[in-house]
């Protein structure tokens, strides 16, 4: 690991203060602590910048110019050893740490706890927030201007077990905390000997949701890159049907900008969900809440203003 983190278990200086002990052979002042940095071994694994402008250049127009909405899928960008180690390092369901969603728009798990990582997902992570590859996005995409997100808000990993599914929706607009326009959304699937019959596609719908225009199976290696705007319908609205002991294993990471098109400009917004032709589910929050709850304890919370009524 030479050249990312230079002799880890060494002890760390993080500043001075004004003091009169002075023991054994420690500086008048000097605080020590205990080492700010873990020991770790991680797969070693940069970016080369050349490579990935080059892929970049070559998808550019395709990714601008594709439907329902700009998107590319690149297949075996990453070396196949440097996925194998993240998959084995992912955390099985069972693991303390995820955060769970289970309602009727969304069952699926996610966690952007960097603690509970591994080494070589953590590098992983933070390569695809370094700058060559966002260079790789800017290129590909045409919006300049990127910048990373190192809190993974909403992104991370997320798996999705049997009967799990995610409902059409488009993603939130606005970063809570740096208040950017939130602009690429990246995917990097890790399902190895996936079987099309489980489902897990990637569907993108028209922006009338009236059909959907592809359907992409999660595959292995698999990179799905797609511009967020309010027209960005996508989802994988079936309930899997992978095996009990298989998930579908994915991760995500969104990038944003100070600004956007105004054409697409629009009021901050949390997730939106869409309804498919023919279904009736809930599109929000509230609305499950209407559906699960008994009539007098809705009526009550209503009265109080805590969820909204549907002929509001």
């Amino acid at each position: 690991m030479a050249g990312v983190i230079d002799d880890p278990g060494s002890r760390v200086y993080i500043g001075r203060e004004r003091s009169t002990d002075c023991e054994g052979s420690r500086e008048q002042g000097e605080v020590h602590v205990k080492p700010v940095m873990k020991p770790a071994e991680a797969l070693p694994f940069f970016f080369d910048r050349d490579a990935l402008l080059e892929v970049a250049r070559e998808r550019a127009t395709v990714h601008q110019e594709n439907a329902p909405f700009p998107h590319t899928v690149i297949d075996g960008l990453f070396p196949t050893e440097l996925l194998e180690r993240v998959l084995s390092e992912f955390p099985s369901p069972r693991t303390e740490g995820w955060e769970r969603y289970d309602d009727p728009l969304q069952k699926k798990l996610g966690s952007r706890d960097e603690e509970r990582l591994g080494p070589t997902t953590r590098l992983f992570l933070h390569e695809l927030n370094s700058a060559p590859f966002i260079q790789f996005l800017e290129e590909l995409t045409g919006i300049r201007g990127l910048v990373p997100d190192p809190w993974y808000e909403g992104g991370g990993l997320h798996q999705i077990e049997r009967g799990g599914m995610l409902k059409v929706h488009v993603d939130f607009n606005k970063h809570t905390l740096l208040k950017l326009d939130r602009r690429i959304n990246v995917l990097v699937y890790l399902n190895k000997d996936w079987d099309e019959a489980w489902g897990g596609h990637l569907e993108l719908w028209d922006t009338e949701m009236k059909k959907a225009e592809h359907k992409i199976a999660p595959l292995f290696n698999r990179m799905v890159v797609f511009n967020t705007t309010d027209f960005a319908n996508h989802g994988h609205p079936d309930p899997l049907q992978c095996p009990a002991e298989r998930q579908r294993r994915s991760l995500a990471l969104y990038y944003y900008s100070n600004g956007r098109p105004a054409s697409e400009v629009a009021a901050s917004h949390t997730t939106i969900f869409k309804r498919r032709p023919g279904e009736s589910i809930p599109l929000t929050l509230s609305e499950v809440g209407e559906n699960l709850l008994p009539p007098i304890l809705l009526d009550a919370i209503r009265r109080a203003g805590f969820v909204r009524s549907r002929k509001g």
